[in-house]
Order: structure tokens, then sequence, then C-alpha cells
């Protein structure tokens, strides 16, 4: 049962806290510059000033979700064209900060290099404008970062927040005019957006949660735990939403195969392999393939 708990502990884009990352190999330099061109080719193709990026930072298979980590890819942004703008957690200060990360770094974040996962979302310029704005808006982005960091924070709780809550909770500032969190959960819920349910195995895993500094119970709602469930806020149900809320926006993922780089409109399933399928479009053929 401890097993299940450091995977879901880490999450929502601490991406296992506090751990020391090693420094990436030759290759794995190699192939996140070759993975980000393709992301980046992707993105400018689409006349997009910015992209919803989701990496497959921890494996949540188990739970049917693909995607642990989600941030803004922003073509405009001071740190780099397309640099990624997301929360993240300061091991050092203990806080969760806004962090603005190149893509080829944000792609090395993924939980396995040799056949990463990303998705984009990409917004229909109606809707990508005001987020664009707002997103580049330190203030009022910072303005929106709750001191306290929890993986497991109840996506609609004020106490703590995790890394999509984040992005949720933007997107409600930007096209909702909400001045706080309280006000932009409120339109959140009004919208239609209720996160993703997470069934777990049995009310023990939630005694567990005692032994991490990074999970919470004390916002989700007694029947949730009494059916040994989480209300969270991931990249599957933002994404799913906001397909709903704009019928145009277009999902692709991007997965790496010993073919090479493969694009599939419309998205992978959480349990699909990257393998090339009738539709799928090889990006970046590998070195490998015989």
């Amino acid at each position: 049962m401890l097993g299940l708990l450091a995977p879901l502990a880490s999450q929502a884009g601490t991406e296992l806290l506090c751990s020391r990352e090693r420094e990436a190999t030759v290759a794995e330099q190699a192939r996140a510059l070759r993975f980000s061109a393709a992301l980046r080719e992707l993105m400018e193709g689409g006349g997009q000033d910015l992209a919803l990026i989701a990496r497959d930072g921890l494996d949540l298979r188990r739970w049917g979700q693909r995607y642990s980590h989600a941030g803004l890819a922003l073509r405009d942004n001071p740190a780099g064209p397309w640099a990624v703008r997301q929360l993240y957690f300061d091991c050092d200060s203990g806080r969760p900060r806004l962090f603005d990360q190149g893509l080829a770094a944000f792609v090395r974040g993924s939980q396995r290099p040799e056949q990463g996962f990303m998705a984009l979302l990409l917004l229909p310029p109606e809707a990508s404008a005001a987020l664009h704005a707002l997103a580049l808006d330190n203030a009022r982005a910072l303005g929106l970062l709750h001191p306290d960091y929890s993986a497991n924070a109840y996506v609609f709780g004020l106490r703590y927040q995790n890394c999509n809550q984040w992005l949720a909770e933007l997107a409600a500032a930007a096209w909702g005019e909400a001045g706080d969190r309280a006000q932009a959960q409120a339109w959140l819920r009004e919208q239609g957006y209720a996160g993703t349910v997470l069934q777990l195995p049995g009310r023990p895993w939630l005694w567990l949660a005692a032994l991490s500094p990074w999970l919470h119970l004390a916002e989700h709602p007694d029947e949730d735990l009494a059916a040994a469930r989480q209300r969270i806020s991931l990249p599957q149900g933002l994404m799913d939403w906001l397909q709903q809320r704009f019928p145009s926006a277009r999902r692709v993922d991007v997965c790496e195969s010993p073919d090479g780089l493969i694009q599939r409109e419309g998205g992978f399933a959480p349990q699909a392999a990257c393998e090339l399928q009738p539709g799928d479009r090889l990006l970046v053929a590998s070195d490998r393939r015989g």
C-alpha cells in the first residue's frame, strides 16, 4: 500500500519532491532537444501564442491517468520562446513558486525519457489571447498562488493548492474575471469544471496520508473520504473541460518510440503504448530504425 502513496504524493508537479536530479546524459539532452523542437513546430505551425502542455512526470496509469503535471508554453515568455510557466515546489524555501522553464528542460521531466509522452492543447485565438496576457502579468499570476502546497489538494479547496489547480484558477481569472481564488473556484463550478476523481484502493490509504507532508485530507468532503475518493486537479480533467468549453481546441499528443517521435491527434489513451498506428504521423524518425 505504501508503494501507492509515493507516486500520488508527488503527482501534482513536485516530480519526486526534493530529490536531487541527476545530470542528464548527452543522449538524453539530444532527445529532449529533438522532442522540444517537434513540439515548438506544432505550436508555431498553428499560429499559437500559447499552449497548455502536460507531461507524464509520474506513472499514474493505475488510476487511469497519463499525465501528472501541466503548465503554459508561452510564445512570448521573457525567459525564452515557448518557455513553460508553471507552479513548482521550491524545496529550499519549502514553498510553491512560479517557474519559467525552457521547453527542452520541461521535456526532460518525463517519467521515462526513452518513451516519454507529452500533450498539447491548442486553444482558439479568442481563448488564448486573454490567458496569454494574464499568464505574463506577474502580479496577477502570483496573486493566485497559494503559499500552502498539497499534492492532493481538493479541487475546490482554498486551504491548499497544487500546480494544476493554479492553472485552472488562472483560466478562471482570464475568462471569468475572477479576482481571487474563491471567485475563481466559484466560476469554475458554474462552468462545469469538476477536476478528476481518483478512486483509491481502500480507506487504509487515507491513514498513510499522514506520513507525507505533501498530502492533506482536511478539505476533502466526508463522503469522498468515506468512499476512498480524492477529487483533485490533473491535466486530463482540465483538458477535457477545456475541450468541452472550446470545441475547436486541438489536442495533440507526442511520444518517443523506437521508431521515432509519434504524433497522435486527439491524444493517447492512458494505457496505450507509444506505437505507430493508422492516422498517426511520424515526426522524426529514430536513427535506431533498421
